[in-house]
């Protein structure tokens, strides 16, 4: 492809230590050289696209920088035999929209291991409805499977059931027959949960012990936690013998306070989701059938490229609920 063409990206730029949001014109020589050029249709807004677009060294190193940590469209160019143009991928994890140019441009080029076809079953669009945060939650739900948990077993708890992985956590777990409850800071969204498939929803405050006790009357079969913290620590002391909880997020603490007798006296494991290419395909395969929620368009909403810096603070601010589409056409 000629590398003049022009494309449009939402650009992060520094300037004498601060930090602005610009939409500009790129050229296709701008890009890194990579195995396979893509013309991206769709991406979607992440809790870590808001650190990187607010100039987070610890995201992103160097700026100029254009985020993005999901893409989904058309192989237009590869030297790569296993990805042909016009064939529609999903790229998500690794570097991009960190330290390599992300979705929030119209074209992107990167190595052929980042990527992965397009699943029967889901459309672009889907994909990115389901991003890192599907799948986060789909690989959650997974390791607690892998762990022992099975639909009888009793309550399945998801903390910051509102968010994206939140969000996909209950609605996948529903799919999958699991008993969810679901818990939340946001009062007004008791339909929206139940929408999705919560069997039960409780306040944050219900699962945000403060009794400083080491231990807590057994309830959850499995747990996945999306804000960590004392909800984490919360939940591990709750959870019922040689049961599982996987912490995937951190919205509230890094922090984990807590003594060890869940994991002498009761078993309990504690699991984390760093991801490993080898699952990818299995998880995506799921969450384009037998894990396919019928609510997808209840979980998000969609906006263009333009209409994303409001968005960047909101979802730093737990406001967002459920998921972003970014509209890339």
């Amino acid at each position: 492809m000629n590398k003049a063409i022009k494309f449009k990206a939402l650009e992060i730029i520094e300037k004498k230590g601060k930090f602005f949001r610009e939409i500009i014109e790129k050229k296709i020589g701008d890009l890194p050289d990579g195995e396979v050029l893509i013309r991206v249709k769709y991406s979607s807004l992440n809790y870590k696209d808001a650190l990187s677009a607010s100039g987070n060294r610890g995201v992103t190193r160097r700026y100029p920088h254009t985020p993005g940590i999901d893409a989904a469209g058309i192989v237009e160019e590869s030297s790569n035999i296993e990805f042909k143009p016009g064939d529609e991928v999903i790229i998500m994890r690794y570097d991009l929209g960190m330290n390599t140019p992300g979705g929030f441009g119209q074209f992107i080029s990167v190595p052929s291991e980042w990527i992965i076809k397009v699943p029967a079953g889901i459309s672009l669009k889907e994909s990115m409805v389901f991003g890192t945060a599907g799948f986060t939650a789909g690989f959650a739900l997974d390791k607690l499977e892998a762990a022992g948990l099975t639909q009888n077993n009793g309550e399945l708890l998801v903390t910051g059931a509102t968010g994206g992985v939140g969000s996909f956590a209950v609605a996948i777990g529903a799919k999958a027959g699991f008993n969810i409850t679901a818990a939340t800071g946001k009062p007004g969204k008791i339909d929206y949960l139940n929408s999705l498939g919560a069997n039960k929803i409780l306040k944050r405050e219900e699962v945000d012990d403060k009794s400083g006790r080491a231990l807590l009357p057994v309830r959850w079969a499995g747990v996945i936690d999306t804000v960590g913290g004392n909800i984490l620590s919360t939940a591990i002391k709750s959870t019922k013998h040689n049961c599982s909880v996987v912490a995937c997020g951190l919205t509230q603490s890094p922090e984990l306070n807590l003594t060890a007798y869940p994991f002498i006296l009761r078993g309990v494991n504690l699991l984390g989701v760093k991801f490993t290419p080898e699952l990818r395909t299995k998880i995506w395969n799921k969450l384009a059938s037998t894990w396919k929620p019928g609510c997808l368009d209840k979980i998000y909403s969609e906006c263009r490229l333009e209409e994303l810096n409001e968005k960047f603070d909101l979802i730093l601010d737990g406001k967002i609920t459920g998921r972003i589409v970014v509209n890339l056409e």
